[in-house]
């Protein structure tokens, strides 16, 4: 089947939304909401606080649409005592990105949003050695990144796909996996320091896109930094524009 960039980028933030769903179930108090024009993830308490309040708008707002659904957005978390979040605008939206700025909204940080047809896939299985993958694992990696204590505990460890590289028998590199309706999509891949430059991250991703199409999936997307963005598109990912990440003035 093929998939035009447009279906791409709707089932990238379909999984997208579905993952922070998983691991608010996992979260104390937290929830996924729908507010006109944008999907809001709100996590009150716990670690997950400082990490996951992000709301992500949708595409095709007029300037009436978007001031309504960025304040609504606001309003989520306000009522719930939260005031640092962020606010994701894709960077093809003008009405939503003027009001983000019009209401004092300051650019943090923005990411690229890639997906593939795995159809596509032309990279071989890489060789690498594997350790144990499991969740407990992928958690033990966050911890060295400096990750709040107790972040994702409480997420069912297997509600993702894991993959750990091993580098002179240490765990050195990990990357997860959420499936949702066909489409894979890969989060939180890492790797320690002493073992970056080695292509462990991207032997890890090819070897999910793999592991994924085994199991049925048609298309797999991510949301890739400045730095790892050529990456990907090596492996064969679609360039489908960025993520711009914006935070209240109050969010510091």
């Amino acid at each position: 089947m093929a998939f035009t960039d447009d279906q791409l980028y709707d089932r990238m933030l379909a999984t997208l939304v579905a993952s922070w769903r998983r691991v608010a179930e996992g979260s104390d108090g937290a929830s996924i909401d729908q507010v006109p024009g944008a999907t809001v993830g709100l996590f009150p308490a716990g670690p997950e606080r400082g990490i996951y309040n992000n709301a992500v708008l949708d595409r095709g707002l007029d300037e009436s649409q978007a001031a309504a659904a960025v304040a609504a957005v606001g309003r989520v978390y306000a009522d719930a005592g939260v005031d640092r979040y962020a606010v994701w605008a894709h960077d093809s939206e003008p009405a939503a990105i003027a009001e983000l700025a019009g209401r004092g909204f300051g650019v943090d940080i923005w990411t690229r949003a890639m997906a593939m047809p795995l159809d596509e896939l032309t990279v071989d299985p890489p060789r690498i050695e594997l350790g144990p993958s499991v969740w407990a694992e992928h958690l033990r990696y966050l911890q060295t990144e400096g990750v709040p204590d107790g972040l994702l505990e409480g997420v069912d460890a297997d509600a993702f796909h894991v993959l750990v590289a091993r580098l002179d028998g240490e765990n050195v590199a990990t990357a997860i996996a959420y499936d949702h309706e066909g489409d894979c999509g890969i989060f939180n891949a890492g790797t320690l320091p002493h073992a970056r430059r080695r292509g462990l991250g991207t032997a890890l991703t090819a070897l999910h896109l793999h592991e994924a199409r085994e199991r049925g999936c048609e298309t797999a997307s991510l949301q890739a930094t400045e730095i790892a963005q050529g990456v990907y598109s090596g492996i064969g990912f679609r360039d489908l524009g960025r993520f711009i990440e914006y935070a209240p003035a109050t969010s510091g």
